[in-house]
């Protein structure tokens, strides 16, 4: 069974790309609705990388137990008519609580840049589940990736940042770093 999204966001893909590897960013997506938390001593890593395996616990509204799941990070680049397509997947699969009882669980984000419109993000989003109850809960996580759809959209905007300006203004202040365009204050300097 699938769900499937398909909408624009306002911010550029480098943006969203860098969204969609952030830990933080993926937990605000659910949140207050579903928490996530670390279930190894070193925590989440900063950025996901290819090849990750990290367990986590979910909780409903940060309290209740819904169960834990192993996400299994991995990535690739389609090139398509109109620019490539960067593609983030989640393979893991859920370990305990109701969603164990899949067998199936395969995650993927896409983002690209919107046709026709310069600085805004077209995100796919699929989800396809399988197993003896996929039929169940395919109703609770339809509603669950809507609510997804609704928090990348709110978001989005706040993902965008502009790296080449801050190194610029970096580099603008001299190899002494910002410290050297500070005018000396000492007593008698």
């Amino acid at each position: 069974m699938r769900i499937l999204l398909k909408f624009v966001i306002d911010c550029d893909p480098d943006a969203a790309w860098r969204a969609l590897h952030s830990p933080r960013a993926v937990g605000e997506l659910y949140g207050p609705l579903l928490g996530l938390e670390p279930l190894v001593p070193s925590g989440l890593p900063t950025s996901w990388s290819p090849g990750d395996d990290v367990p986590v616990q979910l909780s409903a509204f940060g309290a209740v137990p819904v169960g834990r799941q192993l996400i299994h990070a991995s990535e690739r680049y389609v090139d398509e008519e109109g620019g490539g397509v960067r593609i983030f997947r989640d393979s893991g699969i859920p370990l305990t609580g109701p969603l164990a009882s899949l067998d199936v669980w395969d995650h993927q984000m896409a983002v690209a840049p919107a046709p026709g419109q310069p600085g805004r993000t077209l995100w796919r989003d699929r989800l396809v589940i399988g197993g003896p109850t996929a039929a169940l809960l395919w109703p609770v996580l339809w509603a669950t990736w809507q609510w997804r759809a609704a928090r990348i959209r709110a978001l989005a905007p706040t993902w965008a940042h502009d790296p080449e300006t801050a190194r610029e203004d970096v580099e603008a202040a001299g190899p002494a770093g910002p410290a050297a365009s500070v005018p000396d204050v000492t007593p008698g300097g």
